[in-house]
């Protein structure tokens, strides 16, 4: 079976013609993810078919999404520690008659928001989606007030799910992993009331005054630190890479909870030493459940706090390389159907790219039919081997054939030639395919 029947071999819509066009339609996006839905489909027929899909009122988006979900749990079993990374991006559908759009960070744009929990191993290999808020703002009232369910809520809520799936996976433990937003002393209280069934992780964002008068980050702060970290920081935002040298600091604390009680947390303290001239010191303030005041449980904790920039190349795939933005559909309803499946597909382009970086020697038809692996040896006109290839090669060819240069100095692709490389093989195993039809007749 190929990629998306192993993933939605599950899947059951209530109809079979409709468990085919969802597992088709995945297919289809994934082999041209920058490509509108008429543009990855092939024809007329296949589009009208996916149009009317993304119609049906029956079909809910947390039904497309339950076959991977159950995947993503299977995956999950197989290691001992999994980060369930959280966070909120906005997706800008201004300009574009949809019902049932909010407004954005402005007033006046009109959009939604999508917060998933992404979960990933502490190698970072993206093991899925688990579960996903999609919503759109009520617009303020003459007051300046806004309506609707309270937003900070899906942090704890997020916690409360995973804490749900911790039953079923007994020798896996998950660590829930979030920025500023969620330091939020609700999630921490439910944490606590529910016996820390999941561990959490988040930044600190509120230098919180503890039961002794002094300020949170100040109490830790104080005194020698406990060690030194190095690493590289990789170029985002136009800024390029840069060495990082971190003095850390850690401490357990109690926090007012505003009940009478206290929360007890471990606090690190990472601050940046020396930053080149014009560059804002690096500095991040963690919380967590865990115990554990020594040095190598502080920067177990970092390397956690590190990984959550997996998800941020998540949206980066979803947004730039699925172009989920660009959706001309005419209800959020619809919209979210696609989103159900550029969710998957932005998982599994993620995934390529970092397996071939850590499991460089996985044989390539674990992840590419036959077909694909054998197009990009034709298209770069390499010879074909005999035996199937390392994944690490044909990730590499992939992305040659999406613009990377592959030369010596240049490290391993990321995820956007990855994803353009996609599209010219999806051309080339049809051109195969034809032709071997052809010769059949």
């Amino acid at each position: 079976m190929g990629w998306a029947e192993t993933e939605f071999q599950t899947l059951d819509l209530g109809d079979e013609r409709l468990n085919k066009r969802a597992v088709l339609l995945a297919e289809r996006l994934a082999e041209k993810p920058m490509a509108s839905i008429p543009g990855a489909c092939q024809g007329w027929a296949e589009t009208q078919a996916a149009y009317r899909f993304m119609a049906q009122d029956k079909v809910d988006w947390e039904d497309i999404l339950e076959p991977h979900w159950a995947c993503s749990v299977q995956r999950m079993r197989q290691h001992r520690t999994v980060l369930c990374l959280q966070d909120t991006t906005e997706l800008n559908f201004n300009g574009q008659i949809t019902q049932g759009l909010g407004p954005l960070s402005y007033e006046t744009q009109r959009g939604m928001y999508l917060h998933p929990t992404y979960a990933v191993s502490v190698d970072r290999e993206p093991l899925g989606i688990l579960d996903a808020w999609m919503w759109a703002r009520e617009p303020k009232d003459a007051e300046g007030v806004r309506a609707g369910v309270k937003e900070s809520l899906r942090w704890v809520e997020g916690y409360a799910r995973l804490a749900e799936m911790a039953p079923e996976l007994p020798d896996t433990r998950l660590v829930y992993v979030a920025d500023r937003e969620s330091d939020i002393l609700d999630l921490m209280v439910k944490a606590r009331d529910l016996g820390q069934p999941v561990d959490w992780l988040v930044r600190s964002q509120h230098n919180r005054a503890l039961p002794n008068g002094v300020r949170l980050w100040d109490e830790v702060a104080t005194g020698e630190a406990v060690g030194e970290i190095r690493f590289t920081l990789p170029s985002r935002h136009g800024q390029p890479a840069r060495a990082i040298r971190q003095h850390v600091w850690v401490k357990q604390v109690a926090l007012p909870d505003r009940l009478g009680g206290t929360v007890h947390a471990t606090c690190v303290i990472a601050r940046e030493t020396h930053p080149p001239q014009g560059n804002k010191p690096v500095e991040w303030r963690l919380l967590s459940n865990r115990e554990g005041v020594d040095f190598d449980a502080a920067v177990a904790l970092i390397d956690w706090y590190r990984a959550r920039w997996e998800i941020e190349l998540f949206f980066h795939v979803l947004k730039n390389g699925c172009r989920v933005e660009a959706l001309q559909l005419s209800s959020i309803e619809r919209i979210e159907r696609a989103l159900a499946l550029f969710l998957v597909v932005s998982w599994r382009i993620a995934r390529l790219m970092r397996l071939g970086r850590t499991c460089p020697d996985l044989e390539a038809e674990l992840l590419f039919d036959r077909d694909e692996w054998q197009a990009a040896y034709i298209l770069l006109k390499k010879k074909i081997p005999k035996q199937p290839p390392r994944l690490n090669d044909i990730i590499r060819l992939v992305a040659m054939l999406g613009g990377f240069l592959g030369r010596k100095g240049d490290g391993e692709p990321g995820v956007k030639t990855i994803w353009q490389g996609l599209q010219r093989i999806a051309d080339a195993v049809q051109m195969l395919r034809w032709t071997r039809e052809a010769q059949t007749e």
